[in-house]
């Protein structure tokens, strides 16, 4: 007579192999459905149905692209634009990771640096642009400090959060073995919170490239946006539509990246 167990025995690889047939169905249809999205869009503008004064065809948008590609416009645009947002990031993310970590530990830190930090954080950070021209020029200096404003919040908030919520059992455990601030910091604080620290890095970058887009037309002699701005002048509308697409894959890509060293950063929790 055959026992429950070796019935149950096949039914393990049969579910594994139907869970790995749904992901891969699921990836598919993700993958599938921009480019449907976009062979609909050029056979609209093949049979005339979309305006090429409105909506260009993504031929001709990818036409466009390697027209500034190959004058250099892109690659010049590529580099400003991303030197921008890495000094912006680095000055925001360290300002909102130091002040989150400083209201995280403390009490009377959070009672007099929170209250104005959150007045700050409810400003529209875009508004500002006036204000920052006439305070720092039109320089670098406002475009960078802009971007350096939007992503100091996703990382302060979320550094703070983290924090807090770190299992208070630990610290007790910390105390009994007699760990001293510097190592309860280095042993519990920061694995316990890199995962949501991390979290406000994405919601930073996109924050950052956001703002971007906005501050590189207004004054701009370089990068993305004033590409963009500059094709606006010539009414050129594939350009245009190619340069907000540059953004948005330097957006993903940014966002991949860091979920790629999430990943890899934080293996020891699996």
């Amino acid at each position: 007579m055959t026992s429950p167990v070796e019935l149950a025995a096949p039914i393990a690889p049969v579910r594994a192999a139907n869970t790995g047939w749904r992901q891969r169905k699921w990836a598919l249809i993700r993958l599938a459905s921009p480019i449907v999205l976009v062979a609909l869009w050029q056979l609209g503008s093949a049979l005339g149905l979309i305006s090429q004064d409105v909506l260009p065809a993504p031929s001709l948008i990818v036409e466009a692209g390697l027209e500034v590609l190959e004058n250099g416009q892109l690659v010049d645009a590529l580099r400003v634009s991303g030197i921008r947002v890495v000094e912006g990031l680095l000055l925001g993310g360290m300002v909102g990771v130091a002040l989150g970590t400083a209201v995280g530990l403390s009490r009377w830190v959070e009672a007099t640096v929170d209250p104005p930090m959150q007045m700050v954080r409810a400003l529209p950070h875009l508004g500002l642009i006036p204000l920052f021209i006439l305070w720092f020029g039109i320089g670098e200096t406002p475009k960078v400090l802009l971007v350096a404003l939007g992503v100091s919040f996703p990382l302060y908030l979320n550094t703070f959060s983290a924090i807090r919520q770190v299992d208070p059992k630990l610290f007790e455990t910390a105390q009994v073995l007699g760990f001293s601030f510097w190592q309860r910091f280095r042993a519990i604080i920061v694995p316990s919170a890199a995962p949501q620290v991390l979290v406000g890095l994405r919601q930073s970058l996109a924050i950052a490239w956001l703002t971007l887009i906005v501050a590189e037309q207004i004054n701009a002699d370089k990068g993305i946006g004033f590409l963009i701005n500059n094709a606006r002048d010539f009414l050129r509308i594939d350009i245009i539509i190619f340069g907000l697409i540059v953004y948005a894959l330097l957006g993903i890509g940014t966002d991949a990246i860091v979920r790629a060293l999430e990943r890899r950063a934080l293996r020891y929790r699996t």
